[in-house]
Protein backbone atom coordinates (compact mmCIF):
# COMPACT_ATOMS: atom_id res chain seq x y z
CA UNK A 1 0.00 0.00 0.00
CA UNK A 2 1.11 3.57 -0.61
CA UNK A 3 0.78 4.43 3.06
CA UNK A 4 3.34 1.77 4.01
CA UNK A 5 6.01 3.31 1.80
CA UNK A 6 5.15 7.01 2.12
CA UNK A 7 4.13 8.33 5.54
CA UNK A 8 1.32 10.87 5.45
CA UNK A 9 2.02 14.39 6.68
CA UNK A 10 1.16 14.68 10.34
CA UNK A 11 -0.10 18.25 9.97
CA UNK A 12 -3.70 18.62 8.86
CA UNK A 13 -4.43 21.40 6.41
CA UNK A 14 -6.90 23.75 8.02
CA UNK A 15 -5.86 22.92 11.60
CA UNK A 16 -5.08 25.89 13.83
CA UNK A 17 -1.42 24.90 14.07
CA UNK A 18 -1.04 24.51 10.30
CA UNK A 19 -2.72 27.85 9.64
CA UNK A 20 -0.60 29.53 12.32
CA UNK A 21 2.66 28.22 10.82
CA UNK A 22 1.43 29.16 7.33
CA UNK A 23 0.59 32.70 8.43
CA UNK A 24 3.95 33.25 10.16
CA UNK A 25 6.23 31.59 7.59
CA UNK A 26 4.52 33.05 4.52
CA UNK A 27 4.30 36.43 6.21
CA UNK A 28 8.04 36.51 6.85
CA UNK A 29 8.77 35.96 3.17
CA UNK A 30 6.30 38.63 2.12
CA UNK A 31 7.93 41.09 4.53
CA UNK A 32 11.27 40.22 2.92
CA UNK A 33 9.85 41.22 -0.46
CA UNK A 34 9.10 37.78 -1.90
CA UNK A 35 6.10 37.02 -4.13
CA UNK A 36 4.21 33.74 -4.40
CA UNK A 37 3.45 33.12 -8.07
CA UNK A 38 1.38 30.81 -10.26
CA UNK A 39 -1.31 28.22 -9.74
CA UNK A 40 -1.32 24.46 -9.44
CA UNK A 41 -2.86 22.38 -12.24
CA UNK A 42 -6.18 20.63 -11.59
CA UNK A 43 -6.04 17.21 -10.00
CA UNK A 44 -4.51 15.75 -6.88
CA UNK A 45 -1.52 13.87 -8.27
CA UNK A 46 1.64 15.37 -9.73
CA UNK A 47 5.42 15.53 -9.50
CA UNK A 48 6.73 18.96 -8.51
CA UNK A 49 10.22 20.01 -9.60
CA UNK A 50 12.02 22.13 -6.99
CA UNK A 51 14.66 24.06 -8.91
CA UNK A 52 17.15 25.53 -9.19
CA UNK A 53 18.61 23.95 -6.05
CA UNK A 54 21.99 25.53 -5.28
CA UNK A 55 21.94 26.47 -1.59
CA UNK A 56 20.90 25.34 1.89
CA UNK A 57 18.46 28.24 2.12
CA UNK A 58 16.40 26.94 -0.82
CA UNK A 59 14.47 24.75 1.58
CA UNK A 60 12.93 27.50 3.77
CA UNK A 61 11.67 29.29 0.63
CA UNK A 62 10.24 26.05 -0.75
CA UNK A 63 8.59 25.37 2.61
CA UNK A 64 6.93 28.81 2.46
CA UNK A 65 5.57 27.99 -1.02
CA UNK A 66 4.24 24.61 0.14
CA UNK A 67 2.40 26.33 2.97
CA UNK A 68 1.12 29.09 0.68
CA UNK A 69 -0.43 26.55 -1.72
CA UNK A 70 -1.59 24.36 1.19
CA UNK A 71 0.16 21.37 -0.30
CA UNK A 72 0.15 18.04 1.45
CA UNK A 73 3.31 16.88 -0.18
CA UNK A 74 5.61 13.91 -0.19
CA UNK A 75 9.26 14.91 -0.27
CA UNK A 76 11.98 12.55 -1.45
CA UNK A 77 15.33 13.85 -0.22
CA UNK A 78 18.67 12.66 1.07
CA UNK A 79 18.61 11.26 4.59
CA UNK A 80 20.85 14.06 5.93
CA UNK A 81 18.01 16.59 5.54
CA UNK A 82 15.96 14.67 8.10
CA UNK A 83 18.54 15.44 10.77
CA UNK A 84 19.26 18.75 12.46
CA UNK A 85 16.96 21.76 12.97
CA UNK A 86 14.78 21.18 9.89
CA UNK A 87 14.39 17.44 10.36
CA UNK A 88 11.03 17.79 12.12
CA UNK A 89 9.78 19.99 9.28
CA UNK A 90 10.62 17.32 6.69
CA UNK A 91 8.72 14.71 8.69
CA UNK A 92 5.81 17.09 9.29
CA UNK A 93 5.48 17.61 5.55
CA UNK A 94 5.40 13.88 4.88
CA UNK A 95 9.02 13.47 3.88
CA UNK A 96 10.70 10.24 2.87
CA UNK A 97 14.48 9.87 3.31
CA UNK A 98 16.23 8.50 0.24
CA UNK A 99 18.73 5.69 0.70
CA UNK A 100 21.06 6.38 -2.22
CA UNK A 101 22.85 3.07 -1.64
CA UNK A 102 19.69 0.99 -1.81
CA UNK A 103 19.36 -1.52 -4.63
CA UNK A 104 15.57 -1.32 -4.54
CA UNK A 105 13.65 -0.08 -7.59
CA UNK A 106 12.76 3.29 -6.09
CA UNK A 107 11.09 4.58 -9.26
CA UNK A 108 8.86 1.52 -9.44
CA UNK A 109 7.87 1.83 -5.80
CA UNK A 110 6.98 5.49 -6.22
CA UNK A 111 4.93 4.77 -9.35
CA UNK A 112 3.04 2.09 -7.44
CA UNK A 113 2.42 4.55 -4.63
CA UNK A 114 0.97 7.03 -7.14
CA UNK A 115 -1.31 4.32 -8.55
CA UNK A 116 -2.64 3.41 -5.09
CA UNK A 117 -3.02 6.93 -3.71
CA UNK A 118 -6.06 9.19 -4.05
CA UNK A 119 -3.85 12.24 -3.54
CA UNK A 120 -0.09 12.49 -3.96
CA UNK A 121 2.05 15.54 -4.60
CA UNK A 122 5.71 14.64 -4.71
CA UNK A 123 8.49 17.24 -4.61
CA UNK A 124 11.84 16.32 -6.19
CA UNK A 125 14.98 18.42 -6.68
CA UNK A 126 16.28 17.09 -10.04
CA UNK A 127 19.76 18.45 -9.43
CA UNK A 128 20.04 16.02 -6.54
CA UNK A 129 22.48 18.22 -4.64
CA UNK A 130 23.02 21.91 -3.94
CA UNK A 131 26.61 21.58 -5.21
CA UNK A 132 27.56 21.89 -8.86
CA UNK A 133 26.44 18.73 -10.62
CA UNK A 134 26.98 17.43 -14.11
CA UNK A 135 23.33 17.40 -15.13
CA UNK A 136 19.79 16.94 -13.79
CA UNK A 137 18.84 13.48 -12.56
CA UNK A 138 16.18 11.84 -14.72
CA UNK A 139 14.21 10.08 -11.98
CA UNK A 140 11.54 12.79 -11.66
CA UNK A 141 10.74 12.44 -15.37
CA UNK A 142 10.49 8.64 -15.38
CA UNK A 143 8.29 8.70 -12.29
CA UNK A 144 5.87 11.21 -13.84
CA UNK A 145 5.81 9.44 -17.21
CA UNK A 146 5.20 5.96 -15.79
CA UNK A 147 2.64 7.22 -13.27
CA UNK A 148 0.98 9.36 -15.99
CA UNK A 149 0.92 12.48 -13.86
CA UNK A 150 1.91 16.08 -14.75
CA UNK A 151 5.29 17.60 -13.95
CA UNK A 152 4.76 20.92 -12.17
CA UNK A 153 7.48 23.58 -12.51
CA UNK A 154 8.25 24.73 -8.98
CA UNK A 155 10.66 27.68 -9.10
CA UNK A 156 12.99 29.30 -6.57
CA UNK A 157 14.01 32.61 -8.12
CA UNK A 158 16.27 34.61 -5.83
CA UNK A 159 16.97 37.28 -8.43
CA UNK A 160 13.32 38.30 -8.74
CA UNK A 161 12.34 37.11 -5.25
CA UNK A 162 9.67 34.81 -6.62
CA UNK A 163 8.73 31.34 -5.43
CA UNK A 164 5.89 29.18 -6.68
CA UNK A 165 4.71 27.62 -9.92
CA UNK A 166 5.52 28.46 -13.53
CA UNK A 167 3.35 26.00 -15.41
CA UNK A 168 3.29 22.25 -15.91
CA UNK A 169 3.82 19.58 -18.54
CA UNK A 170 2.44 16.10 -19.14
CA UNK A 171 5.49 14.01 -20.11
CA UNK A 172 5.30 12.66 -23.66
CA UNK A 173 7.98 10.00 -23.31
CA UNK A 174 10.42 12.00 -25.45
CA UNK A 175 12.78 13.05 -22.68
CA UNK A 176 15.01 15.39 -24.68
CA UNK A 177 12.09 17.20 -26.34
CA UNK A 178 10.30 17.66 -23.02
CA UNK A 179 13.49 18.79 -21.30
CA UNK A 180 13.91 21.56 -23.87
CA UNK A 181 10.49 22.89 -22.80
CA UNK A 182 11.39 22.58 -19.12
CA UNK A 183 14.77 24.25 -19.65
CA UNK A 184 13.07 27.22 -21.33
CA UNK A 185 11.20 27.86 -18.08
CA UNK A 186 14.15 27.51 -15.73
CA UNK A 187 16.58 29.45 -17.92
CA UNK A 188 14.85 32.64 -16.75
CA UNK A 189 15.20 31.88 -13.03
CA UNK A 190 18.12 33.10 -10.93
CA UNK A 191 19.39 30.69 -8.24
CA UNK A 192 20.95 31.73 -4.95
CA UNK A 193 24.34 30.48 -6.17
CA UNK A 194 24.42 30.58 -9.99
CA UNK A 195 27.84 28.93 -10.03
CA UNK A 196 26.25 25.75 -8.61
CA UNK A 197 23.58 25.44 -11.30
CA UNK A 198 23.63 22.06 -13.08
CA UNK A 199 23.06 21.45 -16.79
CA UNK A 200 19.66 20.12 -17.80
CA UNK A 201 20.90 17.44 -20.23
Amino acid sequence: MASSFFPKATGARGSWFYEFVRFIWSGIYRLLGWKFIGELPPGKKFVIIAAPHTSNIDFPAGFAAALHFRLRITIIAKAALFKGPFGWVMKYLGGRPLDRDSSKDLVGQIVQAFDEADEMMMVIAPEGTRSKGERWKTGFYHIAHKAQVPIVFGVLDFGHKEVGVKGSLMPSGDYEADMEKIAAVYDTTIPKKPENRSDYL
